[in-house]
């Protein structure tokens, strides 16, 4: 089939969705595109099922903390139950999701979108030509270019374990490792974290992280650091993980391996015959979302060569923008303001602006407040072991300019200081604001 569309959008997650249905809103003929199902990462396979997951480790560790504080008994993680309970959340999402496109008018297709031309997208059968097309394919495991790379599990797959293997290695030490290490460690499994610096979870503040390797470790996780790992080789039904640490060969025995090293954008889509030019972070495009090199081509999210970081809120952002510049000519400038990010361990790492050594290197007159605050009854009374913050501050502005956590209310947290970092909220008006007592907010004044 041949047919011609005002926009085709390469993918069905925040990216591609949100662009899609303003451009139908608008009047415009839209078709949609997605080799996976329909829906995208964050619903399916990212955010939304994987605090659903999280979420039992961390009713284990509250429990754990408070065994002879109140709380008597041992609860254990019921791996088959708790996958049962994240298909509600995921289950009926493509089908849900294809209807709604239908109910819309949007032309939807199965299938590995390819360019064939500047304008024309080959889908299976289908050979579809736009005025304007939309790449929002998100992002894949990077490729690592080792021995036996073929048996690393992803973390869809991961998601999708009917049971929890016994031994479980991870390889790379970024979110998606340490995030499910945490739930596999308190479920029962043997867990191996291998990554290949010093520096585990580099995006965030490294004072707060050696806390969290800390409680990693004392719930059974074993990281080993500065490890180069070498090949991966699968006998019967186990796998032995070969690396080398100081030039020092080692080996792990374990019965499944997970890729946790880092995601790439996925753009084997045959860009050079759509003259679309990327870099390492994907499609260049200028301020508007706009392809530098094709101007009917468009990207968002993940795969969009930006300042942005790969997060869910700025894919939506991204996409919102790319819509208005397609309905109504490049007239909105992609802005990319403080974005909080948060590692969903337990306790989770979260981190909001700019870091201790960005701020050092700004010029800026600065002021670093960093204490360990497990005697403060927000998380005394539930016994946490590991919390802490540092918040940096420009002392000549009064203003807060990054902020970092380590706690069970680390996610929370970080929201409210994202705030006062996005509408520069002087310091001085911050505390005289009375949250609600006694609540995590209610410690925001302590803090600066």
């Amino acid at each position: 089939m041949e047919k011609q569309y005002d926009v085709i959008v390469l993918g069905t997650g925040s990216a591609g969705s949100i662009a899609a249905k303003k451009c139908k809103a608008a009047g415009w003929t839209v078709a949609i595109i997605d080799d996976r199902p329909f829906g995208g990462t964050c619903s399916q396979r990212g955010c939304d099922p994987k605090k659903v997951l999280v979420s039992a480790g961390e009713l284990i560790d509250w429990n754990e903390r408070m065994d002879g504080l109140g709380i008597d008994g041992e609860p254990t993680i019921n791996w088959s139950d708790l996958m049962a309970l994240k298909r509600t959340f995921t289950a009926s999402i493509p089908d849900d999701t294809e209807e709604k496109y239908k109910e819309l008018g949007i032309d939807s297709f199965h299938g590995r979108a390819y360019f064939e031309s500047e304008k024309d997208i080959r889908v299976g059968e289908n050979r579809l030509t736009g005025k304007h097309i939309l790449i929002a394919t998100g992002a894949r495991p990077m490729e690592m270019g080792m021995e036996g790379e073929a048996y690393l599990a992803t973390s869809d797959e991961f998601m999708e374990l009917e049971e929890l293997p016994k031994r479980i290695v991870f390889v790379g030490g970024g979110f998606i490792s340490f995030e499910f290490a945490h739930l596999a460690a308190r479920a029962g499994a043997e867990v191996h974290i291998l990554h290949r610096s010093k520096n585990p979870l580099k995006q965030f503040d490294q004072d707060l992280v050696k806390f969290l390797l800390k409680r990693s470790e004392e719930i059974g996780i074993q990281v080993h650091l500065d490890v180069d790992v070498k090949s991966i080789q699968k006998n019967g039904e186990t796998f032995t993980v070969t690396g080398e640490k100081n030039s020092v060969e080692q080996q792990w025995k374990t019965d499944y391996v997970v890729h946790g090293a880092g995601r790439a954008p996925s753009l084997d889509i045959n860009l050079e015959a759509g003259n679309v030019e990327r870099d390492k972070k994907g499609v260049s495009v200028n301020e508007y979302m706009q392809s530098i090199s094709n101007p009917h081509v468009y990207a968002a999210g993940d795969v969009a060569s930006t300042k942005g970081p790969p997060l869910t809120p700025v894919a939506s952002a991204e996409s919102y923008v790319v819509a208005q510049n397609l309905i109504h000519g490049n007239t909105q400038k992609i802005d990319h303001p403080v974005v909080p990010s948060v590692v969903f361990t337990v306790p989770k790492l979260a981190s909001v602006g700019m870091s201790e050594q960005e701020a050092k290197e700004s010029g800026l007159d600065i002021e670093v407040k960093f204490e360990e605050v497990t005697d403060w009854f927000t998380y005394r009374h539930t016994n946490e072991a590991y919390a802490a913050y540092k918040v940096i501050i420009d002392k000549k502005n009064n203003l807060i300019i990054g902020a970092h956590f380590l706690s069970g209310e680390a996610d929370e947290l970080v929201n409210n200081f994202a705030i006062a970092i996005r509408f520069k909220l002087p310091i001085s008006e911050l505390k005289q604001m009375n949250f609600a007592y006694p609540t995590v907010a209610s410690d925001m004044a302590y803090m600066i």
